[in-house]
């Protein structure tokens, strides 16, 4: 008791802890469900060391580089026309905007199996491919199962990135645009130079995990007779009969892709996060030496 409450008569506030055991009984209810899960793996029937010795297979290997490969240029791919569509639904005319709106409805609309599939059967449609005067080629031999798989994934993406950048876009304050015209700019240039740099912080997030998704997408590829990691972890399978753990082979490979490249994501967002907030959050590296040198930053 202070010697203010004390001498006014009224009783001193007393801190009671609280105790949350609804905290501590979820806990063990998940760490006794963890467990179940762990027990029922290991009493499978489940040949782990196959798993081990695929993992880092020469023809695993090039499946996981396959994967990789689709994955970035499909998504190269994807942003490139994501700018052009976001730009062309942001135009004042009727006819590019509409083409914008066509493209982003028809791709965000129907499943990306579906699209690659369709890309691989082109010749069906069209048995050759030409520009009069210029280019003519058989379909078959153009559409190889690398293109097929790299339009599907990338023109889908650009569906989805044509409404990310569009969001980015609309995120820029109208004022900067007309502070820029009013300096002579013209609107190409305003656009490069003063719309999409400050755009690139509301871009970056969710390209990032664009990517990422799109890291698991590329099995889909499958469908358009690409070899990548999946295809790849299948058709051993079907040699030594071990589908499931072969099947963990391709799960652990997905997970260190995609581990990767969000701690690449996190450091891009960080760059691109510069002069909008006053103390960035610390990385994971400055988080380990604060827990080993308490007190530095």
């Amino acid at each position: 008791m202070t010697d203010g409450a004390a001498g006014t008569g009224v009783d001193p506030i007393v801190a009671i802890p609280v105790r949350h055991w609804g905290r501590w009984v979820g806990a063990v209810g998940v760490l006794a469900l963890v467990a179940l899960l762990v027990r029922a793996f290991v009493q499978a029937d489940i040949h782990y060391g196959v798993t081990g010795d695929y993992l880092f297979s020469h023809v695993v290997l090039v499946g996981v580089w396959h994967t990789l490969e689709i994955s970035v240029a499909a998504q190269l791919l994807g942003v490139g026309l994501g700018v052009v569509a976001a730009v062309m639904r942001q135009s004042k005319n009727p006819v590019m905007g509409g083409v914008g709106w066509f493209y982003v409805w028809f791709f965000r609309g129907t499943p990306l199996l579906l699209q690659l599939i369709l890309w691989y059967n082109l010749a069906a449609i069209f048995p050759t491919l030409s520009i009069p005067g210029l280019w003519h080629a058989d379909t078959n031999t153009t559409i190889t199962p690398f293109l097929a798989a790299l339009l599907g994934l990338g023109i889908n993406e650009g569906a989805y990135m044509a409404e990310i950048v569009r969001a980015g876009i609309g995120s820029v304050d109208s004022g900067q645009t007309e502070a820029s015209q009013a300096l002579g700019m013209t609107q190409g240039l305003t656009l490069r130079r003063i719309v999409l740099p400050q755009a690139m912080r509301v871009i970056i997030p969710p390209t990032g995990n664009e990517f990422i998704n799109m890291l698991k997408s590329s099995s889909l590829a499958t469908a358009a007779q690409f070899t990548e990691v999946l295809r790849t972890v299948q058709t051993l399978a079907g040699q030594n009969l071990e589908l499931i753990p072969m099947l963990f082979v391709a799960a652990i490979w997905y997970l260190v892709l995609t581990s990767v490249f969000s701690v690449g994501q996190y450091y891009l967002e960080r760059r691109f996060a510069r002069g909008a907030q006053r103390e960035l959050p610390a990385t994971p590296f400055q988080r380990v030496l604060r827990g080993i040198r308490p007190g530095r930053t």
